[in-house]
């Protein structure tokens, strides 16, 4: 039932406009000769098509290249879309002509029925890294098609205050004997370990529990083998929530009870990042995208990330990752044509690579630029190598609340009993689909 791998200057920025321009005029004459009207287009006027976006954050910037897009040239006019109901405007037949959009399981839905077209013929989808394009495959793919093509990766890992540590003479962990041992070290010295911001449920499955299970477990085969057994994930099951997590969760228990402020439970992300900019706590289990909050109130403040151990082999480090951004054009539009270009000048290096720098992203390209940013630098290493994984909480349909059942752990419930309860919920899906 959920079987991923069933059936997910001016001058150059405007590529092959000649025969653009051409292949249009003579689609023109033939709507004409056959009594039509060239849907989308205004009599003598220009080709509209519908940009979806749905990072906030990123508006600014692709408000300014879509305004240079358009004035650069006459016969499409891109229109900014970032309020629409996507799935309403799939299941109307009238989905935007092209998305860029944070990419996991729930939108791979679109993908795995068709809804989306293929994009394999073009030049940039030949420029993806094929461990990048893997993650998109790791939620859904779709016989003889390319439809998504990753343009920007954000890695997570523990943010830490390296003046702290550099303070407290502490070396980055890299077993979790060391991690122990840092914390340790850290509250014998009167300082927070870890600030936790658990009255937010999303921020104890994304830091705390992704984190602590991807540094012991192959998060992409674990959720392979879960699909395989689909209605029989349980008890008896070789592999299952309680069989294969218990372990990491049982640690992320651990770290949440011993080496988090004693308010934890009733502090909220918006605290989390201020109390860490004050330097409340040595370690922040957040992504890159708290690091424009913390530079409100602290915006020279001298940070770095790690990833966070929980074996005691270094080679089992790795990063967190997500799919920050992804495109595709779906079958539905009228407009493929129109959109594909729209794409191919969004996916030029220089505007790739502008846009991670100013998101703290990762590129997806061959060519991609190198990270330099401080703060994000130390998982670099990983990253290049494929050291990484999809966060195991965003594997999980929607159905099953994954985040509530974690922070339901972290604040005292049982945790073998949880899993177990996550199971049944599993397999009951399966049963349903």
């Amino acid at each position: 039932m959920f079987d991923r791998r069933s059936t997910v200057g001016r001058d150059d920025d405007v590529p092959r406009r000649g025969s653009r321009a051409a292949r249009i005029a003579a689609a023109a004459l033939g709507a004409a000769l056959l009594g039509g009207t060239l849907a989308g287009c205004s009599a003598g006027g220009p080709t509209e098509i519908r940009f979806h976006l749905s990072k906030p954050e990123a508006i600014p910037y692709f408000r300014d290249l879509i305004a240079d897009y358009n004035s650069s040239q006459d016969d499409v006019r891109v229109v900014f879309d970032t309020s629409s109901n996507l799935q309403a405007g799939f299941l109307r037949g009238n989905p935007p002509d092209l998305g860029l959009l944070n990419y996991n399981m729930e939108m791979s839905r679109f993908m795995e029925r068709g809804a989306l077209s293929d994009l394999s013929d073009m030049p940039e989808a030949d420029r993806i890294l094929p461990e990048v394009q893997d993650l998109v495959d790791q939620y859904a793919t779709y016989p003889g098609r390319t439809s998504v093509l990753p343009y920007s990766v954000m890695a997570a890992s523990v943010i830490y205050n390296v003046d702290i540590f550099e303070q407290q003479g502490l070396e980055v962990p890299q077993t979790w004997d060391e991690l122990i041992a840092v914390c340790d070290q850290l509250q014998a010295a009167g300082i927070t370990p870890f600030y936790g911001t658990f009255k937010d449920p999303w921020t104890v499955a994304q830091g705390w529990f992704d984190y602590t299970v991807g540094g012991s477990v192959d998060v992409a085969e674990f959720y392979d083998e879960m699909n395989e057994l689909g209605t029989e994930v349980g008890p008896d099951s070789p592999v299952s929530f309680e069989r294969t997590l218990l372990e990491p969760v049982d640690r992320m228990t651990m770290l949440a009870e011993t080496y988090t402020n004693p308010d934890a439970a009733s502090r909220g992300y918006g605290d989390g990042n201020l109390a860490f900019a004050q330097g409340q706590a040595a370690m922040y289990l957040q992504g890159p995208w708290a690091f424009g909050e913390i530079a409100k109130t602290s915006p020279d403040m001298n940070l770095g990330t790690f990833p966070l151990p929980m074996t005691d082999d270094p080679d089992d480090l790795e990063v967190r990752v997500n799919i920050d951004l992804a495109a595709w054009i779906p079958e539905a539009s009228r407009h493929q044509e129109e959109a594909r270009e729209f794409l191919s000048y969004l996916f030029q290096k220089d505007v790739m690579d502008a846009y991670n720098a100013a998101q703290l992203g990762y590129g997806t390209t061959t060519d991609a630029a190198p990270v330099t940013d401080p703060r994000i630098i130390g998982m670099k290493e990983f990253y290049d190598s494929a050291r990484f994984y999809q966060g195991a909480s965003k594997a999980i349909p929607l159905t099953i609340p994954t985040e509530n059942y974690m922070q339901g752990i972290v604040t005292g419930a049982n945790a073998e009993s949880t899993l177990r309860v996550m199971d049944a919920d599993w397999a009951r899906l399966a049963l349903r689909q």
